[in-house]
């Protein structure tokens, strides 16, 4: 009877603490599962506010990149002058012979990229045309040239930019001032004429300034003297100077 009562006590003590300890095993799962939620919405927002940050960062660079090609390419006009060099053959059986140039140009941009070009430049450059009974070998020799055309902005950006260029117009040789009165076409030279040109450049310039920057430009340039066409090929450099609000 004793030994019953003494069970009867030691169930009575077993049975809360068994209802006790699951339920702190469930308080303490349920704690530790808020706390990871929380802890990965908390990194979530973070992240998110980071993204936030950085996109305006970028879109901020983007608008003061954008208004820096603005300001620098804006301008109505835009003024050349520069000088240069080309291989040109001046007669129809003659070597070719390297012509130094000057350049002047004046541009009207419609806008931003597209423009018109008028350009004026000569050519001077001295001729061999071997030995003759006139005794002159290396005649001066000389050729100037008004071309007009679209230029057009390929590629800007604030420090610099890449243009295409193609015009046409008049060119004016003037080969025999130079021959004692022989004549250029007795020595082997083209004829003193009017004829047409082309021209095709790609054009690259260095801003120093947002109106004003550096030139180089790869040339090609044709013409059409005597019966045949001159195709050749030279550099020109110079200075850019942009002006007038649009």
């Amino acid at each position: 009877m004793v030994s019953f009562g003494r069970l009867a006590l030691l169930l009575a003590m077993i049975l809360p603490a068994a209802q006790i300890l699951p339920a702190q095993s469930t308080s303490s799962g349920s704690s530790s599962s808020s706390a990871a939620a929380q802890q990965a919405t908390q990194s979530t927002s973070q992240n998110q506010a980071e993204m936030s940050v950085q996109a305006r960062i970028r879109a901020r660079r983007e608008q003061r990149r954008a208004q820096a090609i603005h300001d620098t390419y804006s301008p109505v006009w835009e003024a050349y002058l520069g000088t240069g060099f080309l291989r040109y053959k001046p007669g129809p059986n003659l070597q070719k012979t390297t012509f130094y140039s000057w350049d002047a140009a004046m541009t009207r941009y419609q806008t931003e990229r597209l423009g018109i070009t008028l350009d004026g430049r000569g050519y001077y450059g001295t001729a061999y045309v071997g030995l003759n009974p006139s005794s002159v070998t290396r005649p001066a020799i000389s050729e100037y040239a008004v071309m007009a055309g679209p230029t057009y902005r390929l590629y800007m950006r604030p420090k610099y930019s890449i243009s295409a260029r193609g015009m046409g117009g008049m060119a004016l040789s003037n080969f025999s001032s130079d021959t004692n009165k022989f004549g250029g076409e007795y020595l082997g030279l083209y004829p003193d004429q009017t004829t047409y040109a082309l021209n095709g450049s790609i054009v690259g310039e260095a801003n120093l300034a947002p109106n004003f920057s550096l030139r180089l430009a790869g040339d090609y340039y044709a013409t059409g003297l005597g019966s045949e066409m001159q195709n050749a090929f030279g550099f020109n450099w110079g200075f850019v100077y942009r002006f007038g609000k649009r």
